[in-house]
């Protein structure tokens, strides 16, 4: 199945196996428009499904509330998102049925089925470290959808203003410096949810052993994702792959 990862820096895809969770080829990468607006995002996702010669059902995880395909929010992406129907607007541009979702929901939903998420009896956390801060929630193995924990308002302004990797990049913040911030603000999230478990996803997990030693939590355990900044494509390439087995 094929799984699109739409960020505020790059659209990225690959084809997923989906028995396994692994890449059945490489990673294809393209700068995000400027604007992204719809018609011009719709645009950039045609030319991931024309590389990959790819002629079914694909999913599109998108930086936005999502609901029954259309996004209400638009973080890190052209306003003309608000309020859009991209579900059907990436289906008409491609000729293909598009399946869309909330991009750290897709990434959480791919940690879940493939990674270190899966604790049915837990309260987990994924946080995807970006441009933005995404995050998705699972409750006793339930995905709480659309959570946008990068949102609450927190450092003067919001979240991922203040400990993005994107914001990280724009403030200029050496890792010990970026650490102490994070650390900050998920003492932040252990406080208001009381999780088992925080996986770091994103651009910013990569880096995780770089700042590791700042990260003092009281009783959560923090760990960067086993996917890393692949889980987006795979769990986009997963929920497309549910939608359309059940049918």
């Amino acid at each position: 199945m094929l799984g699109i990862d739409i960020g505020g820096s790059n659209l990225k895809g690959a084809v997923v196996d989906m028995q396994t969770g692994q890449f059945m080829t490489e990673r294809f990468k393209i700068r995000t428009p400027n604007p992204a607006s719809t018609a011009a995002v719709a645009e950039a996702v045609h030319q991931i499904v024309k590389h990959f010669n790819w002629t079914g059902p694909f999913g599109c995880g998108v930086p936005a509330i999502v609901r029954k395909g259309v996004t209400l929010s638009a973080a890190n992406i052209d306003e003309s998102f608000i309020n859009a129907d991209v579900q059907t607007l990436f289906s008409a541009t491609c000729s293909l049925p598009a399946e869309v979702l909330n991009d750290a929901d897709a990434a959480g939903m791919a940690e879940f089925h493939f990674g270190d998420a899966h604790k049915p009896d837990d309260m987990v956390i994924m946080l995807t470290l970006g441009t933005g801060i995404g995050s998705a929630l699972f409750s006793n193995g339930h995905l709480i959808r659309n959570s946008e924990l990068g949102h609450l308002k927190f450092g003067g302004s919001i979240a991922e203003k203040y400990c993005s990797d994107g914001a990280r990049k724009k403030l200029e913040l050496d890792w010990a410096e970026y650490g102490r911030r994070l650390n900050e603000y998920l003492l932040h999230i252990e406080l208001l949810f009381s999780p088992d478990l925080i996986l770091l996803g994103g651009g910013g997990s990569k880096h995780f052993d770089k700042y590791a030693k700042e990260i003092k939590l009281k009783f959560a355990e923090v760990r960067p994702a086993k996917l890393l900044n692949d889980a987006g494509i795979i769990g986009a390439a997963y929920y497309a792959f549910e939608k359309h087995r059940k049918h």
